[in-house]
């Protein structure tokens, strides 16, 4: 079915830089949002950053200006570009998606198997 594979994750200093994308596959009839939610040792899952097809977009206040998510509709990928990474920014991250399967469906919550960042010296 619905199908949602992160890419991008990895060991990073301090400072650094990582990419991180998703693409969404399977039947879908539509995408109301897309996004990235993570989770660190001990911690609950918390948002990231979501954007919504018509560009609308939401951040966590410990990611802005540092943080920056954008889309490909046409592809149906959601990115997340990570500037300035911190070490409480280590976390797996979960790529997110609300969507519909059919016209009849309901829009769903839906998730990736999650993608390990690690930020450390």
């Amino acid at each position: 079915q619905v199908q949602l594979v992160e890419s991008g994750g990895g060991l990073v200093q301090p400072g650094g830089s990582l990419r991180l994308s998703c693409v969404a596959s399977g039947s879908i009839y539509s995408i109301y949002a897309m996004g990235w939610y993570r989770q660190a040792p001990g911690k609950q899952r918390e948002l990231v950053a979501t954007i919504t097809t018509i560009g609308a977009t939401n951040y966590a206040s410990s990611v802005k200006g540092r943080f920056t998510i954008s889309r490909d509709n046409a592809k149906n990928t959601v990115a997340l570009q990570m500037d300035s990474l911190k070490p409480e920014d280590t976390a797996v991250y979960y790529c997110y998606a609300h969507l519909a399967l059919s016209w009849s469906n309901p829009m769903s919550d839906y998730w990736g198997q999650g993608t390990q960042v690690t930020v450390s010296a």
